[in-house]
């Protein structure tokens, strides 16, 4: 038994001899000898760089809300107010305008008058110049009939001579006497009232801006009256006339009374002080009995303020002699004072002038001579004839 006991613990002492023995030289082996200085090795580990992953966020984070300022408000600056010319010497520099109408009258009668001498035959198509002029068949007679006394007494041939006793004929048929001052003047505490009127398409609601500027521009203060309440766009025309020079507008619904839009806009004028009130009216055909009796019925309203000081009648130089029918209708129902003739520019007739005049016993106070916002002038006899006679002729 003791010897089984001594045998065991001697092989137990061999075993772990033996292990002490070899587990040192597996380090050994584990772990090689650093190289020597300057020496190169075959493989060469690169140095370990770390490396960052990104890893999404465990919570997501929500998008920014982006709150957007309320815009500035835009401010409007108000139009700059125009400032139309003085309307003094406007027709002079008009003269330009009216060239259709000097190659019908001016050019045309020197040609004859100037031969050396005048037939019987040479006087007739004097007498159908003119009559083409829209001057008309009595106020041809007169001044053809004159002209014949003239040169018979005179027996002047030259161009400048015979040019000068045209234009005198021509200013005497027009009456220079004539008053064609506007009566716009404020008076007895109120403003002066001028009422607008004519017949559709003659262009009365432009002239009637036109003419409120005509005031403004020789210092005048004005108030537009829309009482035109049958066209929409009447009233928002005026009022856009109005606007551009500073001057108030009085309208009503449209559909409204006419007469009552008149009044209000007498009585806005008296409260606000302002030197006229200009009044549009609607446009009528002169053959429209109720038409015409409304209009007479606007007059009468606006007169419990006091009297109209001026009616003025717009006709279009275009329509010839048929505007003398409309100018009659219209001076029986509300007593026209003054008439405003538009479109000479654009016609070779502009002896409608002598004829509406001779015709009616109306004087010409404005000229419309284009579409221009100042093209429309106090009219002038002497000026006229000379810019419809020509001076190259």
């Amino acid at each position: 038994m003791e010897y089984v006991v001594a045998a065991v613990i001697l092989l137990v002492v061999l075993v772990v001899g033996a292990v002490g023995l070899v587990v040192p030289k597996m380090r050994r082996r584990d772990l090689p000898p650093p190289p020597a200085k300057g020496s190169t090795t075959t493989l060469e580990r690169p140095p370990t760089v770390p490396v960052e992953e990104e890893l999404p966020p465990l919570i997501e984070r929500p998008a920014e809300v982006v709150v957007e300022e309320p815009p500035a408000p835009v401010v409007e600056e108000p139009p700059a107010l125009e400032k139309p010319e003085p309307s003094a010497g406007r027709l002079v520099r008009l003269r330009a305008r009216l060239a259709r109408s000097q190659s019908a009258l001016g050019r045309g009668l020197l040609t004859v008058l100037s031969r050396d001498h005048l037939e019987e035959e040479d006087w007739e198509e004097i007498e159908e110049s003119l009559i083409t002029a829209d001057v008309g068949i009595e106020a041809t007679q007169v001044i053809v009939e004159r002209l014949r006394e003239r040169v018979r007494i005179l027996g002047t041939r030259t161009v400048a001579g015979v040019r000068e006793q045209l234009i005198e004929e021509l200013v005497s048929a027009l009456e220079p006497g004539m008053d064609r001052s506007l009566r716009t003047a404020p008076h007895d505490g109120r403003p002066a009232v001028v009422l607008v009127v004519g017949v559709n398409g003659a262009g009365k609601t432009t002239t009637c801006g036109k003419i409120g500027r005509v005031l403004i521009g020789d210092g005048g203060s004005v108030l537009f009256g829309a009482a035109d309440t049958f066209r929409a766009a009447a009233a928002d025309q005026i009022q856009t006339w109005g606007e551009r020079v500073g001057a108030e507008t009085v309208r009503g619904p449209e559909g409204g009374d006419p007469a009552s839009v008149a009044f209000d806009a007498v009585k806005r004028g008296i409260d606000t002080g302002v030197d006229t009130v200009l009044i549009d009216t609607a446009g009528r055909l002169q053959n429209k009995v109720g038409l015409m009796d409304e209009l007479g019925k606007v007059k009468r309203v606006v007169e419990k303020h006091g009297p109209v000081d001026e009616t003025l009648l717009v006709l279009d130089a275009t329509t010839g002699q048929n505007g003398l029918e409309q100018a009659r209708v219209f001076t029986e129902v509300v007593d026209v004072t003054g008439v405003v003739l538009t479109k000479l520019d654009g016609t070779a007739k502009g002896g409608i002038v002598i004829a509406v005049q001779r015709k009616l016993g109306i004087p010409v106070k404005l000229v419309g001579l284009g579409e221009g916002p100042d093209d429309l002038a106090p009219f002038e006899p002497a000026a006229f004839v000379e810019a419809l006679v020509g001076s190259d002729a």
